[in-house]
Parts: C-alpha cells; structure tokens; sequence
C-alpha cells in the first residue's frame, strides 16, 4: 500500500517561522535537514514523501497523512512530542528519530508508535516503512551495527524550498568524531570513532551541486588526515567553495591547511570551547591548546579561510570576568563570527551524569545552549545567562561586523569570500536584534554593587585573578 509520509524537523518558540523573516532575519541557516532528507532518501520507492520544516512553514495539519517522522535535539523534544501526540489522536502513526530519541529512547517511547535510534540507513527506516504499512510498528528500532556509508542514496534536495535557506547544499563526507569529549552527544550518538564515504562517491555528489558553493556538515572532517588529504585532491578540481568543522589540530601541518584551501576551503568552524587550559580538560577536550590559538588561526587567515568559533561559557573554572576576557581574546584574535553558548549537560552524555546533582532545570526546551540550566561553580546561573547575551550582544555590535569585515577584505583571498562573512555575521546582527539579545557584564554590576558599598555574596561577585591571554 502506497503511504503518504510525512518528515517533520520542529522549531519552537523565537524560532518558529525565523526562515520567513526577510528583514532582520534572512535566510535561515538549518542545516540539519540533511538528516530528514537521508530518511526520504532511505523510503521504498511507491511512498509518496513531504519534509516540513517549521523554521520555515507551518505544520500541516489539515492534510491527510499516513506515517509522521519526526527527528529531534533535545531542546526541540516537547516540541516533537507535541506534534506526535497531535497525529496521535487522529490516529496516524508517530516515529521519532534523531539525537535525542536516539539517547533517550525510553523517553521518546512513550511520547510516539516508533523510535528510530542511530542511524536510518542500514535497514532500520526500511524496516519502519514497512512494518508501518502492515500496521505493526515494533517500538525501538535499531541497526544490530552501525551501517557502512558507502552506496548512500541521493538526497533529494528537491523536497526542501531552497529559496529560503542560505543553501541546502549540504553534504557529508564523515559521521562522528573520535574525540571522546563528556559533554558531546555527537560521542554519545556515535560512540569514539569516525565512519568515513568512499572519496570518489563524494566528489561525484560535490560535482552535480550547482553553483560554487556548499558546505560539509561533517562533526570532525580532517579528523583522518590521509582521508582527507585524498578528499581535498578529489575536490580541488571541481572549483568549489566550501566550509566545515574541525579542530583547530589542523593548522598543526602549514602543508594540510594549504591542500584544504586549494580543494575549496574558504571556512571552519571550530571548538574552541574556553580559552582556559583547565576548562578544556576537564572536560575531555585537553587536545585543544591555547598557547597556539592566535598561531593557528593566523595561518588559516593566511590561507584564504575563516574562522568561526564556538564558545562556551559555564564551565567550572569560569568566573564573572570570563565573559569581558573572552570578548578580548576573541576581538584580539580577529576570529571571524563565533557562536556563543552556555555549557548544558545534555542526557545521554557522561557530563550529564556528573553533574546531574547540580542540575535544577529538566524542562528539556531550555536545553538549547541558551539557558543555565543548572548551577555554576564560579557565579550565579542569571551571571551566566547575562553574560552570555551581552557577549553576543557586544560580539555582533554593528562596529566590530565593520571592522572584521575591513579586516577580512584585507587578507588573501577576502574580497572573493567577503559576501559569505558578511551574511553570517548579518545572520546574528539580525537576530540579536529582532530577539532584543541584551544582557550585561556581570563584572560591571559586581563593581557597581561594590562602589555602593554593598556586601557581596557568593561566588560570583569574589574577585578572581585575570587568566593570562592566550
């Protein structure tokens, strides 16, 4: 029997609907929806397949439908399980997928007919489809294995308004990271370790991408420097642009850095968590180095390729001046767009279970990386979360977008990649003020309190000594 399915990946609150804001919001940068466009690749032939995603259009809940698919971060699980129990009590099947269902299957269970946990390829989403048309759905399904990536279906990118996104050219090359940080799901997900796509399979999908650029979604690509080095001489023919994550380990090798701007390489994204040396290996993540931070990135500059950092605020050793030190580094640093958030302990990861007595907040919708959800060593959880927002605030400040544009134009190749920092930067410049992002140096009200004469108490008003830069 021919099915109508139904792929939905949520959005919740602010960000409901962000994708149909052209002023002050742009096109929407989600691009996650290559794992819903994996499980349509993944449906037998005969199923007709929609994928809705509610950044950019409502739910529709008017149509006739006959399986709901739906895949979920944590922040977006009471959201999903809205929309199941909607479907639900019309009596269509729900299936949940995703990184959260996947580490709380359990959970996911009693909110839907069917969880799919790790990977859909490999048989398990067959298995869902069919059993699905039988009228059976069996709970939990998994592969006994996590399935080789080799001979994976075209995604069909044709399902998604592509008018709306900033692309929806993502590809992917690798899955996992053999990094074993404790408060990473992605290690959680996908266990220490990286499944790699034979190199030919990936320059051939790069080389039917029309225009010049796309970007790998990959956790980890130069994670397998021979892997790697092979993909960039597969790409550098092809004369596309491209951006993907690492670890700033790659600018360790000049030779690596300059065969990856060669193959395309214009950005990166990269971890660099905390600019504290403690920080980082508390949390497993002792393989960054601070001391080269300003080297590394130097050489990537030099390069034609910019940086985005992500950031992270909350960890044990952060106090209240943390957020004006990093603000510093980071200007100082001429990093190119950086992604701010608060450390969250997500379930499913060791951390979680670490600090699971310091946690007060299991409302998972605030587990977005933008709320305290449990209480900090060194200031209060409201420190953390106005710290948080004025750096971004101060981050994104129309003055310091000028300069690191001006900054950017500037150096080797910026004038040809100048357009795609403009748009990230103008992305969060958007956001930040559409959404009123605010916040305040908690150092600033500690000195006001101070200069009043009042007593200050806890933690996050003790003076601490400055950490050197990095």
């Amino acid at each position: 029997m021919a099915m109508k399915i139904l792929l939905i990946a949520p959005a919740s609150g602010k960000w409901r609907g962000v994708g149909r804001h052209r002023v002050l919001g742009g096109k929407t940068f989600r691009f996650s929806m290559l794992s819903l466009l994996s499980v349509a690749a993944e449906t037998p032939r005969g199923h007709e397949v929609r994928v809705v995603d509610e950044q950019i259009e409502g739910v529709p809940w008017w149509e006739p439908v006959d399986l709901v698919g739906i895949t979920c971060m944590t922040a977006l699980a009471p959201r999903a399980y809205e929309i199941a129990r909607r479907y639900r009590a019309r009596g269509v099947p729900v299936v949940l997928g995703g990184m959260h269902p996947s580490l709380c299957a359990d959970e996911a269970l009693g909110h839907a007919d069917a969880v799919v946990v790790g990977d859909a390829e490999g048989g398990a989403w067959v298995r869902v489809v069919r059993d699905a048309e039988a009228g059976r759905l069996q709970g939990v399904y998994r592969n006994p294995v996590p399935p080789p990536l080799a001979g994976l279906r075209p995604v069909p990118r044709h399902l998604l308004h592509g008018d709306r996104y900033a692309t929806v050219h993502a590809v992917q090359a690798t899955r996992g990271c053999p990094h074993g940080c404790d408060f990473c799901a992605v290690s959680a997900f996908h266990g220490r370790g990286q499944r790699r796509r034979p190199v030919a399979e990936v320059a051939a999908e790069v080389a039917e991408i029309p225009g010049e650029f796309f970007l790998f979604v990959d956790d980890n690509l130069t994670a397998d420097r021979d892997y790697a080095r092979s993909l960039f001489a597969a790409l550098q023919p092809l004369g596309k642009r491209w951006v993907t994550q690492s670890t700033l380990g790659i600018a360790d090798d000049a030779g690596f850095v300059a065969e990856a701007a060669r193959a395309g390489c214009i950005g990166l994204f990269v971890g660099l968590e905390s600019f504290s040396e403690s920080n980082l290996g508390g949390v497993g993540k002792s393989f960054n180095r601070v001391g080269g931070y300003r080297r590394a990135i130097r050489l990537l500059h030099g390069h034609g390729i910019g940086v985005e950092a992500g950031i992270v605020f909350g960890f044990d050793g952060d106090r209240p001046e943390v957020f004006e030190d990093t603000l510093r580094l980071l200007d100082d640093l001429e990093i190119d767009a950086v992604q701010v958030s608060i450390f969250t302990p997500l379930p499913g990861t060791p951390r979680h279970r670490v600090m699971s007595g310091r946690i007060f907040d299991r409302d998972w919708a605030h587990y977005d990386f933008h709320h305290a959800v449990f209480s900090p060593r060194g200031m209060t959880p409201e420190a953390l979360k106005e710290g948080h927002d004025w750096v971004v605030r101060e981050f994104y400040s129309p003055w310091r977008i000028a300069r690191r544009l001006w900054r950017h134009a500037r150096r080797p190749g910026g004038l040809r990649t100048l357009k795609y920092v403009a748009a990230i930067n103008g992305a969060y410049l958007g956001r930040v003020l559409r959404w009123g992002i605010r916040g305040r140096n908690p150092v600033l009200g500690a000195r006001s309190a101070a200069g009043r004469g009042r007593v200050a108490r806890g933690p996050s008003v003790i003076p601490q000594p400055r950490r050197a830069a990095a």
